[in-house]
């Protein structure tokens, strides 16, 4: 199965402007361009896997490092003490639009509780 171009695709490679915050040879880091909160960025691995459904164990050290990312994010944008949330969607019933596996850093204000029904 071919993986297909994303947008995010284009944003790793600066072919389409972005805010990027942080990029190494694993991941990259960009602001959203449709905010959900004051700071909303978005974590990247820099190779697509469209959904957490086709992750391997080869991509593990790649999705590590969305997690000590988000944390240095958090504390350069200065959330990271008052709090933020990490969000990863996985297909069109958890809300994902871009099958580019990615994380959202949201934070900068009370985001409420988010509670699982069954």
């Amino acid at each position: 199965m071919a993986v297909e171009e994303t947008i995010f695709s284009k944003i790793i490679r600066q072919e389409i402007p972005a805010t990027l915050l942080y990029q190494d040879d694993l991941v990259s880091a960009f602001r959203d361009i449709q905010p959900q909160a004051p700071t909303h960025i978005l974590i990247v691995p820099n190779k697509v896997i469209p959904t957490v459904n086709q992750v391997t164990s080869e991509d593990e050290l790649a999705l590590g490092r969305l997690f000590t990312v988000a944390r240095t994010l958090a504390e350069q944008e200065g959330i990271a003490e008052d709090g933020y949330r990490l969000i990863v969607n996985c297909n069109r019933h958890g809300g994902q639009e871009v099958f580019h596996l990615h994380m959202h850093l949201l934070g900068g204000k009370p985001l409420g509780r988010l509670v699982a029904h069954d």
